[in-house]
């Protein structure tokens, strides 16, 4: 047993529970995207279903001529229409090119550069490219950088898995939550990962009673 899933166990009994039936945390970082490429993808996905987002980013990879993603420059230098034609929104694509250039100015840097700023550092700087909010930089830290202490309060499946573990009648507040959450430091991302299974599990009961 990992030193995370120990510390969960020991310091809550809900958690071990969740732990118990969930099994090993398989939460596996994808460390080969550039903090530009996760950052897109992101984007992309907001608000869609990934079948939806994929089928715009094969689009997007496309009008490039492969199946990679643009260099920023060129990202920078798309027209417009050729990006809302890919299936991007106006503030999807003004989004896209924002984090191209932020990304040619620095702001966004390589991995090697973001790898040694802090959890917070990193929101705070990824969060200057529009439309890359809070919780886009919180998912990059989960699966991209592999940090192991993020807790996504304002993710509604989080709070939903809260409830439905803790047997509350109400999503939690994201104060209340952080509070919380404080004992499951400094492995919020573990108890995250569980959080989320609590949810799958919801919707497992409820398949299996509609057979």
């Amino acid at each position: 047993m990992t030193d995370a899933l120990r510390h969960l166990r020991r310091g809550d009994p809900v958690m071990a529970q969740l732990i118990r039936r969930a099994g090993p945390y398989v939460l596996k970082p994808d460390r080969s995207r550039s903090p530009y490429e996760s950052l897109l993808r992101a984007v992309a996905h907001q608000q869609l279903t990934g079948k939806a987002a994929n089928t715009i980013l094969g689009r997007f990879c496309a009008l490039y001529g492969g199946e990679n993603y643009p260099q920023p420059d060129q990202l920078v230098a798309t027209p417009d229409e050729q990006l809302r034609a890919a299936g991007f929104s106006r503030a999807k694509a003004a989004s896209l090119k924002d984090i191209a250039a932020k990304t040619l100015d620095g702001t966004i840097p390589e991995r090697r550069a973001l790898v040694r700023l802090s959890d917070e550092a990193i929101i705070e700087r990824l969060t200057e490219a529009r439309g890359v909010g809070r919780w886009t930089v919180e998912m990059f830290l989960m699966f991209t950088l592999g940090r192991p202490d993020v807790l996504p309060v304002d993710d509604y499946g989080i709070q939903n898995g809260y409830r439905l573990a803790y047997g509350k009648r109400r999503l939690p507040k994201p104060r209340v939550l952080a509070e919380f959450g404080e004992r499951w430091a400094p492995y919020r991302t573990t108890a995250s990962w569980y959080l989320w299974r609590a949810v799958d599990f919801e919707r497992e009961r409820r398949n299996a009673g509609k057979k």
